[in-house]
């Protein structure tokens, strides 16, 4: 029996996601939408790309809660996107309705699925959904220092003129202008970049990184980024479903890890089939450190305007 993935959201982002986890051969994949029509077509079309990628994973698209059940991994793109001059924060009032609707609805249906959260502000919707699972930790994670990660490397490869797959970059913290990327653990062949760039240019990656995501707004107009983040996700389960032990940087739930404790936040960990199976810490300057927990509690902050609880729901 193949694995069952389920994307709520066939905006860009989750239909971009549906394609490349059919594309993996990842599994099945349920595309949800509450708009008629949108996902149906939508799973048509990727289906029909399938003869031409040599795929055989079933796509379908549906507006029933009901087609989802028994899902393997639930990923969650669903909620309003980002417009030029708004922050992610801005959203927060907004999705925290969306996201606990639907993860609710979602996971009485699954209830042994991993969960992926991409929809922003990311960090905060994680908890939302948490919360309203009841789910463990180790199954609720979110997609961001992947695509961040991702950004870095592709700031790297075109500041240095070598290729993407000679890079390597890391990022902490959340997802937003507060995130962490390390300079001195981003590396081309292993060589980090503070020994081949000067100074003001590894500042200049760093603060592209930061802002990389609201650059895209910028210049799309209406919308936000895509192509990325939908590969980012399918990277995280395919890490899960192949049970692959990869090592990635992913939102968690951190539990006294970095000196964080009951807070999502990017860090790098170890994906398997049950999720996160450990989370790696490394040894941070000073100022890493103290950027980190600022990060850190910037997300704590917009926690804490979410509304008191939400009830866990039970299968």
């Amino acid at each position: 029996m193949r694995n069952k993935i389920t994307v709520i959201g066939a905006g860009h982002v989750g239909e971009t996601v549906a394609f490349n986890c059919a594309r993996m051969e990842l599994g099945d994949v349920v595309l949800l939408d509450i708009v008629e029509g949108m996902p149906q077509g939508k799973a048509l079309d990727t289906y029909e790309s399938a003869p031409i990628f040599g795929f055989d994973s079933h796509v379908v698209g549906t507006n029933d809660f009901a087609d989802t059940a028994k899902s393997d991994v639930v990923v969650m793109t669903a909620g309003l996107p980002r417009k030029p001059g708004m922050s992610r924060d801005d959203l927060l009032a907004k999705n925290t309705d969306i996201v606990a609707d639907c993860i609710g609805r979602a996971t009485k249906l699954s209830p042994d699925a991993l969960l992926i959260v991409v929809t922003n502000p990311l960090d905060v919707m994680c908890e939302v959904a948490r919360r309203v699972s009841g789910f463990p930790r180790n199954r609720v994670l979110g997609m961001a220092g992947v695509l961040d990660s991702a950004r870095m490397r592709a700031f790297m490869a075109l500041e240095l003129g070598v290729s993407v797959e000679d890079t390597h970059a890391f990022v902490l913290g959340g997802h937003g202008d507060s995130m962490v990327p390390l300079p001195r653990f981003s590396t081309v062949a292993g060589v980090p970049i503070t020994e081949l760039l000067p100074r003001e240019r590894v500042d200049a990656l760093v603060e592209r990184t930061r802002k990389g995501g609201g650059e895209i707004v910028s210049l799309l107009k209406t919308g936000s980024a895509y192509y990325a983040p939908g590969l980012a996700v399918a990277e995280m389960v395919e890490a899960m479903l192949k049970d692959k032990h990869k090592i990635l940087p992913c939102a968690t739930f951190l539990e006294g890890e970095y000196g964080i404790r009951d807070t999502y936040v990017g860090v790098p960990v170890q994906l398997g089939r049950r999720g996160m199976e450990k989370v790696f810490e490394i040894e941070l300057t000073e100022d890493e450190r103290t950027a980190l927990h600022a990060s850190a509690d910037a997300v704590k902050g917009l926690i804490a305007k979410l509304p008191p609880t939400f009830e866990p729901v039970t299968a």
